[in-house]
């Protein structure tokens, strides 16, 4: 989640008489957190669950296995069969999926309110319950690895963040791919996704967040009836794990058929520790908001339109994380404009900002811009709930979104230049370069830079 797509409470106050009290919160004798954000607008409701594992929790030679096991949970229970639970949604009217990231796994489902007790139900049963049938778990790796091939191997842009960030990051996990390396997949077992399985998918490493038409009374009710029968187990000590300090500018180069060439300049910088004390990640995503925030913010009118010099530019910075952040400038040269030319250009951008600051009519664009990304996003249920969890999965209580929202508005021009003149440095850079080779027949995605 970006800090930069929260909404402002404060200064929208006709949302704060519907969010009132919400969310309400409970924790279960067994360690599971329940959360519920009630919201009556619509007859729905969304289950999500969270669990505190992702790819940053892996080790080398076991690449893969967390979204490996997301993909098995959908294999069958002994009161559910492989592939009843999709079926199960579906009849009841609703959606559902799953997803896995460097620093959680989640899954949800969006239904009518009243089949929200079979989704709890459902939920409780593969969280303690799953089969992992070796015969199940040989034809969903070979899915996996399929999947691999489409999104990585075939796609030069997601080759090129992969093999960037094996560089940018050389003792965090975070230098892993979320999908896995190939020869790691190869060579996985049933038995490999079970220990995972057994040891981190336990209610005291989970938290369930409802959202929806619901009474929140009566979500705990469910949740005790559901989930409380489980039993918890204590977990594994998890070290802390730090990147050295980087000493000088890295450069990986890849080659792959594609039409044009793609080039990332990806910085390391802070992540969100501390709501209260810290001060720069928030600048950090304005700084961001003001390159890159709107059609009319100074990447796409200055390098796209008026200089001519980018096909597509942006910037991408992701502050709330439980590992190391980057941020990262991406684009493409427009026809007849080179690779080291783009680079001159995105630097030049960063140095009028590190010289001459931005205007405060640019800061005040780019928060009312965040405020109507926003709202729009909260007429979701599901990107209320998506806003509770992943704050959640940085380690940052959902309680202090409000404040972290606050001091996100209170960020002063002088601040966004400072963040720039202190973290926009060689030393902490890291360039990738997708150099395009004759294309060799096969259908290929648009040569846009993208984080995966």
């Amino acid at each position: 989640m970006r800090i930069r797509y929260l909404l402002p409470i404060f200064l929208a106050p006709w949302l704060l008489t519907a969010a009132n009290a919400n969310p309400y919160e409970t924790t279960l004798k067994n360690g599971l957190r329940v959360i519920v954000k009630e919201d009556r607008r619509a007859p729905t409701a969304v289950q999500m669950v969270w669990y505190r594992i992702g790819s940053m929790d892996e080790v080398d030679g076991a690449s893969g296995v967390a979204h490996v096991l997301e993909h098995m949970m959908f294999k069958g229970t002994p009161e559910v069969g492989p592939g009843e639970f999709n079926k199960r949604v579906a009849a009841a009217g609703g959606r559902d999926n799953a997803f896995t990231s460097r620093d959680y796994t989640a899954y949800f489902q969006q239904v009518p309110k009243e089949k929200l007790e079979e989704m709890v139900q459902l939920e409780a049963d593969r969280m303690r319950h799953l089969n992992v049938d070796a015969k199940e778990f040989e034809q969903e790796i070979k899915v996996v690895m399929e999947e691999r091939r489409m999104r990585t191997d075939d796609n030069p842009q997601s080759k090129l963040f992969e093999q960037m960030n094996a560089v940018a990051f050389q003792a965090h996990p975070y230098r892993r791919p979320i999908i896995g390396w190939m020869n790691d997949l190869e060579t996985m077992t049933a038995s490999d996704a079970k220990a995972w399985y057994d040891t981190w998918y336990v209610p005291n490493n989970a938290y369930v967040i409802i959202t929806g038409d619901v009474d929140h009374k009566a979500v705990f009710e469910l949740a005790e009836k559901y989930y409380g029968p489980l039993e918890g187990r204590a977990l594994p000590v998890r070290k802390t794990l730090a990147e050295p300090g980087q000493e000088g500018t890295r450069r990986v180069n890849v080659k792959a058929p594609a039409e044009l060439p793609v080039f990332i300049m990806g910085y390391k910088a802070p992540s969100l520790r501390d709501v209260e004390k810290d001060s720069d990640p928030y600048a950090l995503e304005m700084l961001s908001a003001v390159l890159d925030g709107h059609d009319a913010a100074r990447f796409n009118k200055h390098l796209v339109r008026e200089q001519k010099v980018a096909l597509s530019v942006g910037i991408d910075y992701d502050a709330t994380a439980r590992g190391p952040g980057m941020i990262y400038l991406h684009g493409s040269p427009a026809e007849g404009k080179t690779v080291p030319e783009l680079e001159a250009a995105l630097r030049g951008e960063i140095e009028r900002v590190q010289k001459e600051g931005v205007s405060e009519q640019e800061l005040k664009r780019a928060k009312a811009q965040l405020l109507a990304s926003q709202v729009y996003k909260l007429d979701s249920m599901f990107g209320q709930a998506m806003e509770i969890g992943q704050t959640e999965s940085a380690g940052i209580p959902y309680q202090k979104i409000d404040r972290m929202l606050e001091k996100l508005q209170k960020v002063t021009a002088a601040e966004v230049q400072a963040v720039a003149k202190k973290y926009f440095s060689d030393d902490s850079l890291t360039i990738g370069i997708l150099e395009p080779q004759a294309l060799d027949g096969k259908p290929r995605r648009s040569a846009v830079a993208a984080r995966h």
